[in-house]
């Protein structure tokens, strides 16, 4: 038990010093940042998950003593507690009839994955936001900002791109009460001299239109991110635990990975709470996102799987990755669906039909 908690509260320390560097708005804060999680993986895979969940906590509490208490809120809301939640299941397992273990298998996996993101971006919504209409204000002046910066850009491309004056990693994460009580005053007050302009201006108009439209698609839009990130942060957790030896259950068949079809359900409920108005809506928008970069994923891993043992593999696997790379993730539309077909059909192949690669 010592252990557990010796090594918890060193990585979640360290974890937190990793994501307070933020702060500072630099790309190389920027991508300290963004390796926030793995130290509670790390700890959570090669120890136990009360060690994950230790460091979950211990990086939380000294952010909001040291830094801000919503920066420890946000911090615990939108990366620890997920991260804790992942190594968790992914270290559950049960003895079968023959006596071997059964690990959870990685298709729950991927889709718990997706269900954290969307929780997680909703709860991060809540902290920083008020109220609903705080939340909409938000993302309404964030993506009215990108327009007008991308609009300004096309018109004069020798022009400088303006820089922020406060950090935003993530849509949601919070900043200090402060900057976010005038951030949405700014909002409430732009918002009708911009509409007065809109209604003359049609090209005002238009971007008003757009900007909207994103905000409307953002909180999908940040889950589809967030779960692509922490499935990242997942595998690579257990490739350096497994690298150390320390990893119980052996490396799963990525390439076999299937969500159940129950997960079609999801989708499906979540398009429709997607309609309620309010935080519901955002949880649906939010949570039909997330498992949509899961079913891409997943339509990733068919497409590896059905291409085992076939003349021309790595040629295959390098023209589709070529695609996804200049497309610009336009791709991963074809390959939503097809995870999605995957699903339903459930027509795989028998494991063992082909050759590993």
């Amino acid at each position: 038990m010592a252990q557990y908690l010796g090594i918890g509260i060193g990585a979640g320390l360290v974890s937190a010093l990793l994501f307070g560097v933020l702060l500072k708005a630099t790309a190389l804060a920027i991508l300290l940042y963004l390796l926030a999680p793995l130290p509670i993986l790390i700890v959570g895979l090669g120890w136990s998950h009360r060690a994950a969940l230790v460091a979950a906590i211990t990086g939380a509490l000294a952010l909001a003593v040291v830094v801000q208490p919503f920066l420890g809120l946000g911090f615990f809301a939108y990366l620890a507690l997920p991260a804790w939640w992942l190594a968790y299941l992914a270290l559950l397992g049960r003895p079968d009839a023959g006596g071997t273990m059964e690990w959870y298998p990685t298709g729950r996996l991927l889709a718990w994955t997706a269900g954290t993101a969307g929780i997680a971006f909703v709860a991060i919504a809540v902290i920083a936001a008020p109220s609903y209409e705080a939340f909409q204000a938000q993302l309404r002046g964030m993506t009215r900002t990108l327009i007008q910066v991308r609009t300004d850009r096309a018109a004069n491309p020798s022009a400088p791109i303006p820089n922020a004056a406060t950090p935003k990693p993530d849509a949601g994460t919070p900043t200090e009460s402060g900057q976010q009580g005038s951030a949405q005053q700014d909002s409430a007050q732009q918002d009708a001299p911009q509409q007065d302009s809109a209604s003359q201006d049609p090209a005002e108009a238009s971007r008003t239109e757009v900007a909207n439209a994103l905000a409307a698609i953002a909180p999908g839009l940040a889950a589809h991110g967030l779960t692509v990130l922490l499935t990242f942060y997942l595998w690579a957790a257990a490739r350096i635990v497994r690298v150390s030896g320390r990893l119980p259950r052996p490396w799963p068949d990525l390439a076999a990975t299937m969500m159940p079809r129950r997960v079609l359900a999801v989708l499906f409920g979540a398009l429709l709470i997607a309609l309620v108005p309010g935080f519901p809506g955002v949880l649906g928008i939010a949570v039909a996102g997330a498992l949509s970069a899961a079913f891409a994923m997943q339509g990733l891993a068919a497409f590896h799987d059905r291409s085992r043992g076939r003349p021309g593999r790595l040629a295959l696997l390098f023209g589709l990755y070529l695609i996804l790379f200049f497309t610009q993730g336009v791709a991963l539309a074809a390959l939503t669906l097809f995870g999605i077909a995957d699903t339903a059909l459930d027509r795989r192949r028998p494991t063992g039909a082909a050759g590993r690669p």
